[in-house]
């Protein structure tokens, strides 16, 4: 195990032939998501990369109007919490934000790589699937239980990698089945309908199906092969749904806890691109929102080094080789490390060292990210790993992120913390998820109702309400 960056770089970098990723992790995860870019090898692992990496071109992931349907169903989940007291002012009741955006994520996804979003966030928005011979409709109601579930005991699995043979896996094997099910029915449809496959797709805006960009659609250009296809999109869907719900919600934790870091970067939204307007249109700008300003970078990096949604990765040595340092008196130099040795470096570990972050590497600082003296990491920062596999869905996972953290922060004036211990320490939960507890709320911003430029002295939890009920829920009260 090591968090020296002079190591990660090694291990990860992209001219080395002496590391990959063990067998581990391609016996735990290819029962559920099959051969493909994450789970891999080797030829394989380089074949996998050369079919999917072109379908993630700048160009090709830049449907606004898409991500702008499924915010819209975001909200009208975040509603539904609406206090029946306070709601008149705003504010929602106490709820956990954690599960809509996986259910975010998930729609999104889903759209993406097959053209039919399982709508989890609103079910009466499913369309009917067409009728395929010799294949049932998939259970999309379920697919993302089946996704977590398999999830979980294949990380249980892993903790007992030894005695793996002792875990019972006809539950495992059922949740494979589910998912394998799910992503058959769409190979299939796609193998039988070919170029027809997106005039099948409902109908979205303005925009033409044809013109739309289907993830599954465009590697059936590349191969025919079923279970290639249904195994590189379940690897992408997988990556896709998990890592970006898991840094939304990370971001939302500590913007409920640091008011002043959302003021201000609420303010700089505002100004940017003006307060939410719910007309059917994204309205904003790909490039804008791609490169988006300083200040956004800055939050996310720092949510990304303080709680990776990845805070472990691991290499295999292929062959007798070493690492730069560890060895000697002092372990400054070279040491040696037999073929078969498994590499685990805790990113997030590595991201918290006090002689690489500062005396504060603790805290959540955005601001060491910008100015001139604004750190420019190495190796010692590689949320979404490093070298040759570094992933590919990182750019796109930025986006989706940025997006739904702008249309947050234009159409809610305050975010606060309502766990019931709120000064309780992060707590992590499976590899990538916060689990904080007790959620938060967040209050609707309408300039009608407060006079002050976007309402950021009166609509303040610090200035407009005070205390909480007896209940221990958190409730806002006007002064």
């Amino acid at each position: 195990m090591t968090r020296d960056p002079e190591n990660a770089k090694a291990a990860l970098a992209p001219t080395s032939n002496d590391f990959d990723v063990s067998e581990h992790r391609t016996a735990s995860w290819s029962p559920l998501v099959g051969h493909g870019i994450f789970t891999s090898r080797g030829k394989e692992w380089r074949h996998s990369r050369a079919l999917v990496r072109p379908q993630f071109a700048t160009d090709q992931i830049n449907d606004l109007d898409m991500l702008e349907r499924h915010v819209k169903q975001l909200f009208a989940a975040i509603d539904r919490h609406a206090h029946p007291d306070l709601g008149r002012l705003g504010w929602t009741e106490r709820f956990d934000l954690q599960p809509l955006f996986y259910n975010l994520t998930l729609d999104v996804m889903t759209e993406m790589l097959y053209g039919y979003s399982v709508h989890s966030q609103n079910p009466s928005e499913r369309v009917d699937l067409p009728i395929l011979p010799g294949h049932e409709a998939p259970d999309r109601e379920n697919i993302g239980m089946h996704m977590d579930a398999g999830k979980l005991w294949i990380e249980t699995r892993g903790a007992l990698w030894k005695y793996r043979w002792l875990l019972p896996d006809w539950r495992f094997k059922q949740h494979c089945a589910a998912v394998h099910k799910y992503g058959n029915y769409f190979v299939h449809l796609r193998l039988k309908l070919g170029d027809k496959y997106l005039d099948g797709l409902q109908q979205q805006g303005e925009q033409l199906n044809r013109d739309r960009f289907v993830l599954l659609h465009e590697l059936a250009k590349e191969t025919q092969d079923p279970e290639e296809l249904r195994s590189q999109t379940l690897n992408v869907l997988h990556a896709g749904r998990d890592t970006t719900a898991a840094l939304l919600g990370w971001v939302f934790y500590f913007l409920a806890r640091h008011p002043q870091v959302y003021r201000q970067l609420r303010d700089e939204v505002l100004d940017r691109f003006g307060p939410y307007k719910a007309d059917g249109k994204a309205q904003l700008d790909f490039r804008k929102v791609r490169d988006s300003f300083p200040h956004m970078q800055a939050v996310m990096n720092e949510v990304l080094r303080v709680a990776p949604v990845v805070p472990l990765n691991e290499r295999v040595a292929l062959k007798d080789t070493t690492l730069p340092r560890g060895g000697g008196p002092d372990g400054s130099r070279p040491i040696y490390i037999p073929k078969g040795t498994q590499i685990l470096i805790p990113t997030y570990s590595m991201a918290n060292r006090a002689d690489l972050w500062g005396d504060d590497a603790d805290e959540f600082r955005p601001e060491r990210w910008l100015g001139d003296d604004a750190v420019k990491p190495g190796f010692e920062f590689v949320p979404f790993g490093g070298g040759a596999r570094q992933c590919l869905g990182q750019h796109l996972a930025r986006l989706k992120a940025t997006y739904v953290i702008i249309r947050m922060l234009q159409r809610y004036e305050s975010i606060e913390n309502a766990d019931e211990n709120p000064d309780a320490p992060p707590r992590f939960h499976h590899t990538i998820e916060n689990r904080s507890g007790s959620g938060c709320k967040v209050m609707l911003y309408d300039p009608t109702w407060f006079p002050t430029p976007h309402g950021s002295e009166m609509a303040s939890p610090a200035s407009g309400f005070t205390g909480r009920d007896n209940e221990g829920q958190g409730l806002i009260r006007r002064k």
